[in-house]
């Protein structure tokens, strides 16, 4: 068989539209593996099939390079999307995510992805939870977080948007991207959510990386704050389960938001 079909008869309409362009957009600067899409309709998705093989370092180092070089393609704004809706969540159960492109990643960050999902996941945190879930979005709308560091601010990346380890295919052709939730972004978004569930090779990729765009020192300090968007989606997604995680990753950027204010 050459292909793979996505089917959910139920799905939020443009979702899979949403995946097509993604992927597209992913795939336009000729920088990454990205799997083909052969054809998508309102409840299905078509894509060629991809070989696995096993992890490598060698393929690992590779791929960082390669993100690296996806990132530095660029895109028109922070939040924007390659289609007019964008979601962020897996087949049976996504919700959408504002897709409006703004010039600022602290206001994208806090106010678009950050608050909203407060909201949503209110019923799930207790008074001191949410206290402390507030604070750190505060700490990020201070504009602490706009560049790596405290170093200047991040032109928006081409990101992948939901680069946990379950989203790379190891392959013949070097590690390929799957089922994204493509934006314009921080490229940390994509480097830390690679940290957050055990992907292969985790250094590797981010040795790769900084071979081809050099980071400040310190740099992995920052990732908390661009996991912190996933991590409140998997407690709306799965439930309470990701609370400690999500507190201890609030607790994190208060504590780094203090220290780049020194």
């Amino acid at each position: 068989m050459t292909d793979f079909l996505k089917l959910r008869k139920s799905a939020p309409d443009g979702f899979f539209g949403a995946e097509a362009a993604g992927l597209r957009w992913l795939a336009e600067p000729g920088v990454v593996p990205v799997v083909d899409v052969i054809e998508h309709g309102a409840d299905f998705l078509q894509l060629r099939r991809l070989e696995e093989v096993g992890p490598s370092a060698e393929a690992a180092a590779a791929f960082g390079r390669d993100l690296a070089r996806l990132h530095d393609a660029g895109a028109p704004g922070f939040g924007w999307s390659p289609a007019p809706q964008s979601f962020f969540g897996p087949l049976d159960n996504p919700f959408e995510v504002p897709a409006e492109s703004v010039g600022d990643f602290t206001d994208y960050w806090a106010e678009q992805r950050l608050r909203p999902l407060v909201t949503a996941v209110a019923g799930d945190l207790t008074g001191e939870d949410r206290a402390t879930v507030a604070s750190a979005i505060d700490a990020i709308s201070s504009g602490a977080f706009a560049g790596i560091c405290g170093e200047g601010e991040e032109a928006p990346a081409r990101i992948h948007g939901d680069l946990w380890a379950g989203n790379l295919m190891w392959t013949p052709d070097g590690v390929t991207l799957i089922d994204p939730a493509a934006h314009g972004g921080h490229r940390l978004e994509d480097l830390a959510l690679l940290g957050l569930f055990g992907t292969a090779h985790l250094d590797e990729i981010y040795s790769g990386y900084e071979q081809t765009h050099p980071m400040p020192d310190g740099w992995r300090d920052d990732l908390p704050v661009h996991s912190f968007f996933a991590l409140l989606a998997h407690i709306r997604l799965f439930g309470r389960g990701f609370l400690g995680q999500t507190v201890r990753a609030a607790r994190s950027i208060i504590a780094r938001a203090d220290q780049l204010d020194r």
